[in-house]
């Protein structure tokens, strides 16, 4: 079945970084476009950076343009979310999204999530 685990969330100070992963397995990795979404409390979730299954396409919400860096190996089954300049305001459960086609279906698939959290 289709698994999506994310890791690399934690604690980091106003201005530091981290490195979102997500291991994909029990769908063609390669096929898909791949996001991350966050939700923090008492919010709605967003989207916050999508790649092409090729990775030769990203797009990034306005807030965290120029911040984050979205990327992936197919060779690893696995999508990155590169976070720099971390901000309050980021903070939010991470989670991996896959969205794709197979048999003439559409197929939608979230991880558990990883908890992000920025202060100091």
């Amino acid at each position: 079945q289709v698994q999506l685990v994310e890791s690399g969330g934690g604690l980091v100070q106003p201005g530091g970084s981290l490195t979102l992963s997500c291991a994909a397995s029990g769908f063609t990795f390669s096929n898909s476009p791949m996001s991350w979404y966050r939700q923090a409390p008492g919010k709605e979730r967003e989207l916050v950076a999508t790649i092409s299954s090729t990775g030769g396409s990203t797009n990034y919400a306005n807030s965290v343009k120029g911040r984050f860096t979205i990327s992936r190996d197919n060779a690893k089954n696995t999508v990155y979310l590169q976070m720099n300049s971390l901000k309050p305001e980021d903070t939010a459960v991470y989670y991996c999204n896959a969205d794709f086609w197979r048999y003439g279906l559409r197929h939608n698939y979230w991880g558990q999530g990883t908890q992000v959290t920025v202060s100091s």
